[in-house]
């Protein structure tokens, strides 16, 4: 049987600036591959508003924190920690370099990775011999982590912090961008994301050496001579100029659509503030999230449905939703993989759900997702 059409997604970007115009433009200098004026145009704005920090935009995130590996030089038999509960794409990097993903559990205010754990399985890794390499953090759903507690924790056993910002694109931690506050950060901008050049993503350092190395080396390390010349190993990872073109386009734009996704959230909280048994992922004091996603989980023994069920109903009124990240501590793939934690993870994942959350989302789409779960409770409730 054919599923209903969908008539709310679950996120789409919004192209309402100069994107049309801007794409044209690198379309008739008939530059659209790896080289072109938009290029250097959209890195130098987003440099430009991280301030401190300059960045090189790649053709996916995933390809940023490869890359971000390299530069600290991470390889067989090394141990990488990551947040556990995220895509796939935070640890599969570690995988590709012939190291290995040491998992770690969420704590219960942000979701991300518990500071209190970090600090034990860093502990426990070094009695073992195997004092890890790098700490990759996740701000999940745009939701800054705990980053002063985990950058206290980087300095003292001196291991440096990657920031997965891929999904957190415009929020901030005591008033800075996340992405900016560990060795070296990375975006993404895929087709779901809060800006998006249908895909691509972008490496973030305060060392301009860095950057340029990285430059480099996602160009196929080709070095400044005459003719074709290599030291070292490269990839293709460069955005091309067609894309850079949208980024840039969709960068001018990224303050308001983050207000609007924030409103977007604020009617979730005053349209389900009298729901039984759902509770949000909100911000701390120091945090300001995009809120990329509106992540919510259920006690089905208070709303008497579960996740399952809600999603269900929902797709058959056209109305997409997601389930939160399955814990990489429980994929398959990674079942030799150490993990560190209790159930937080498996929790979130076994009770939540995203919610439809663009930028353009309408109040009356958003009466019409509560109405549907208000009809969910009220069925239980016969």
């Amino acid at each position: 049987m054919a599923l209903p059409i969908t008539l709310i997604p679950l996120s789409v970007p919004v192209f309402n600036g100069k994107e049309n115009l801007y794409t044209h433009q690198a379309i008739s200098s008939g530059q659209i591959a790896t080289s072109g004026e938009f290029i250097e145009k959209f890195e130098n704005k987003l440099s430009s508003r991280l301030k401190t920090h300059e960045s090189v935009i790649l053709n996916s995130g995933t390809s940023a924190l490869h890359l971000a590996l390299i530069l600290l030089g991470i390889g067989p038999g090394d141990e990488v920690i990551c947040q556990s509960f995220t895509f796939c794409a935070s640890a599969n990097p570690v995988v590709y370099l012939g190291a290995s993903p040491v998992f770690v559990d969420s704590e219960t205010t942000t979701w991300n990775i518990c500071p209190d754990i970090l600090e034990d399985t860093i502990l426990s890794r070094i009695s073992k011999g195997k004092k890890p390499k790098a700490i990759i953090i996740v701000h999940l759903f745009g939701m800054p982590a705990k980053l002063k507690e985990i950058l206290e924790i980087s300095a003292k056993y001196e291991i440096p912090v990657i920031e997965d910002a891929a999904e957190a694109v415009g929020s901030q931690y005591e008033g800075l961008d996340c992405g900016t506050f560990g060795k070296l950060g990375f975006y993404s901008f895929n087709g779901n994301k809060i800006m998006s050049t249908g895909g691509g993503g972008a490496l973030i350092s305060n060392e301009a050496s860095t950057i340029q190395k990285a430059k480099l080396l996602s160009q196929q390390a080709r070095e400044n001579m005459p003719y074709y010349h290599h030291l070292e190993i490269g990839y293709n990872y460069r955005m091309n100029n067609l894309s850079a073109a949208i980024g840039l386009a969709q960068l001018e734009q990224l303050d308001s659509n983050v207000q609007s996704r924030r409103l977007v959230n604020k009617r979730y909280k005053t349209l389900l503030k009298d729901f039984p048994g759902i509770e949000f992922q909100n911000e701390s004091p120091d945090s300001f999230s995009n809120f990329w996603l509106t992540a919510i989980l259920i006690n089905k023994d208070k709303t008497g449905f579960s996740n399952v069920q809600l999603k269900t109903a929902l797709i058959n009124k056209g109305v997409e939703s997601r389930f939160l990240w399955k814990p990489l501590h429980t994929q398959p793939v990674f079942s030799s993989s150490p993990y560190y934690g209790g159930t937080i993870s498996e929790n979130y994942f076994e009770a939540g759900l995203c919610l439809p959350s663009s930028a353009d989302l309408k109040m009356e789409d958003q009466e019409l997702i509560v109405e549907i779960m208000f009809n969910e409770l009220h069925k239980t409730a016969e």
